[in-house]
């Protein structure tokens, strides 16, 4: 009977290899996948400004206004919120998943404080969604991002009135977090060109680069509005023309650049569909 038993097990255990081997197989499709999917995506690269429409829906002026109106959020509080108008997602993940990685790669909000924000829209998708920085969440709870863009953007957006919906919601995001920390009167990027004089001209040097980069392998993919990434306000615009994008605050009209801080992005935030 032992031995009876023995070889009973014995094929019993050698009839689970192929099952085994069939799920694993199964498991390594699934993660080849996800990463085929990962990898067909395209993360649009570090925006030179606060508010950045490329989908060209808001006017010149009223993006100069709206991104020194940041500007000086950061150097009162040293908060940093970014405004990212894109024509639609280049992506198969959810909204959620795709901003917080955008939101990371770009590194809004101090590493130390984690102070970032992202409102990101997306005009052809009709959606929009707010990712709230680690250390702001606390300030900006989920219900909160939700009620921003739900009660108060969607109807601005619903009519077409896109100008009007985005200056509410910045209005709005920086009520919520205003105070939470105290700022020393500049922006992380005018910080970092005083510390180094060639600072300014690096930065142009490589924002260059990414341009030809970007503008390169633009070629091969589908357009979905990221090649204008070059300029910061509407798309095909230069952030190089008119006032210039040295950082060198909001005298004068001069256009303030962004320079993220190392900030990290848990998956906090909300967003709505209009």
């Amino acid at each position: 009977m032992d031995m009876l038993d023995g070889q009973k097990v014995r094929r019993a255990g050698s009839a689970s290899l192929p099952v085994a081997r069939v799920f694993l197989a199964l498991a390594a499709v699934l993660l080849l996948s996800a990463n085929l999917l990962r990898a067909a995506e395209t993360l649009p690269p570090k925006p030179a400004g606060y508010f950045n429409d490329y989908a060209g829906v808001v006017s010149k002026d009223q993006a100069l206004r709206l991104n020194e109106k940041l500007a000086q959020f950061e150097r009162e509080t040293s908060n940093q919120v970014l405004v990212a108008v894109f024509r639609k997602m280049e992506t198969d993940s959810s909204i959620e998943d795709f901003t917080q990685r955008i939101a990371q790669a770009w590194g809004v909000g101090k590493k130390d404080r984690k102070n970032g924000t992202v409102l990101f829209v997306f005009i052809d998708d009709r959606k929009m969604y707010i990712q709230v920085g680690y250390g702001l969440e606390g300030v900006l709870p989920d219900a909160t991002a939700f009620d921003i863009t739900e009660r108060h953007i969607k109807p601005y957006f619903k009519a077409n009135a896109y100008a009007d919906g985005l200056a509410t919601g910045i209005d709005l995001i920086c009520q919520a977090i205003r105070g939470e920390y105290t700022g020393d009167g500049k922006t992380n990027a005018e910080r970092s060109s005083r510390k180094s004089g060639g600072g300014q001209i690096l930065f142009l040097v490589i924002f260059v680069m990414i341009i030809l980069i970007v503008m390169r392998s633009s070629r091969g993919r589908r357009g979905y509005g990221y090649s204008s990434l070059g300029g910061p306000f509407i798309g095909g615009w230069s952030g190089g023309s008119g006032g210039g994008w040295s950082g060198g605050g909001s005298s004068g009209g001069g256009f303030s650049g962004f320079s993220g801080g190392g900030g990290s992005f848990g998956g906090g935030g909300a967003g709505s569909s209009w």
